[in-house]
């Protein structure tokens, strides 16, 4: 037992020593241990169980949306573009997860600059992509379908989450491995100081497949749900 307990004491202090001489150094020292247990501290908080549809829309609200979202408009296309080139483009490098990155620049781009807006008293107003394009305001479903038409512009696949009184765009990131990669990313070099201390939200399908939210409500992908009852997903 003296022998473990010896033992036990040289590894802590062989430990100790390595994690003092990389502080000094400036490589892995005792903060990017502590980073490092944090993150994972964070992703454990972070699992989400698969959504379930707990009724329906109308069928002629949905072709709306579906509508409204004209990804192939040139002015939406050049707005997609156009942040891409603004937000993150060291990162972009990145050829494994290029799309999304770019993705999350049109999301910093939206909802930094997006203004809420309601509908006419007692109508239901939607509007394009191509026109909400223009002023960067409107309701949630304005801010939905603008969020996803940019988002399939460049190649993502977004989704439009439907709950009670409410409607939020969400990307599809992949899976566990993919999430766990973009959660660094967002944490460490893209969203560092909006998502410090923060969960990052998912909704998981029947297949497994992660998809980020994206609501106006957050400054950072992965923020807080506004409404939690699902009540259908609509595929632009």
């Amino acid at each position: 037992a003296n022998v473990g307990q010896a033992f036990g004491v040289a590894v802590r202090s062989i430990g100790v020593f390595w994690l003092g001489y990389g502080t000094l150094t400036k490589q892995y020292g005792f903060k990017e241990l502590y980073e490092d247990g944090k993150n994972v501290l964070y992703n454990l908080q972070n699992e989400a169980e698969d959504i379930e549809y707990t009724g329906t829309r109308s069928l002629s609200y949905d072709r709306d949306i579906v509508k409204a979202t004209d990804y192939k408009s040139q002015v939406v296309r050049n707005f997609a573009i156009a942040a891409t080139n603004e937000n993150f483009r060291k990162e972009q490098r990145s050829k494994n997860y290029r799309t999304l990155i770019q993705c999350l620049a049109i999301f910093k781009k939206i909802n930094k600059n997006w203004n809420y807006v309601s509908d006419p008293e007692g109508e239901e107003y939607i509007a394009k992509a191509s026109e909400s394009v223009k002023l960067l305001a409107g309701d949630c479903d304005d801010h939905s379908i603008l969020m996803a038409a940019a988002i399939k512009a460049v190649g993502g696949t977004p989704r439009l989450v439907y709950t009670k009184g409410h409607i939020y765009p969400e990307i599809l990131i992949g899976y566990k491995k993919d999430l766990e990669r973009l959660t660094e990313l967002i944490r460490k070099k893209l969203f560092p100081a909006e998502s410090y201390g923060q969960s990052i939200h998912y909704h998981k399908d029947e297949k497994g497949r992660i998809w980020l939210n994206l609501d106006y409500t957050a400054d950072y992908p992965g923020g807080n749900f506004m409404g939690d009852e699902v009540i259908e997903a609509i595929y632009p």
